[in-house]
């Protein structure tokens, strides 16, 4: 079992930054791809950006390419999302989630795990 914990949200102007943490509690947190997505009112959730357990593979949505960047440490059990030059239409709840197999998951239901999400605004 992995409970995953997210922070870091929050209300930015566009063009603003805020980094996301994941916290997971758990073993074997390193054997586990983690993703981000995110959900704006009335639409479905979609894929940010994923990590391999090892750190050393990413992949991201072409929305965000760029101005994203995903990282972790595993030693504190952790998934950042660093959020750059964010856009009005970034808003919406971004959730973290783990997933047992997959080098860098993308779809909803390769993952085991959910957080509860954090709340992101970006003005315009």
């Amino acid at each position: 079992q992995v409970q995953l914990v997210e922070s870091g949200g929050g209300l930015v102007q566009a063009g603003g930054s805020l980094r996301l943490s994941c916290a997971a509690s758990g073993r074997a947190f390193s054997t586990y791809a983690v993703g981000w997505f995110r959900q704006a009112p009335g639409k479905e959730r979609e894929f940010v950006a994923t990590i391999h357990g090892s750190g050393g593979y990413t992949y991201y949505a072409d929305s965000v390419k760029g101005r994203f960047t995903i990282s972790r440490d595993n030693a504190k059990n952790t998934v950042y999302l660093q959020m750059n030059s964010l856009k009005p239409e970034d808003t919406g709840v971004y959730y973290c989630a783990a997933a047992r197999f997959g080098l860098t998951p993308t779809r909803l239901d390769e993952y085991d795990y959910w957080g509860q999400g954090t709340q992101v605004t970006v003005s315009s």
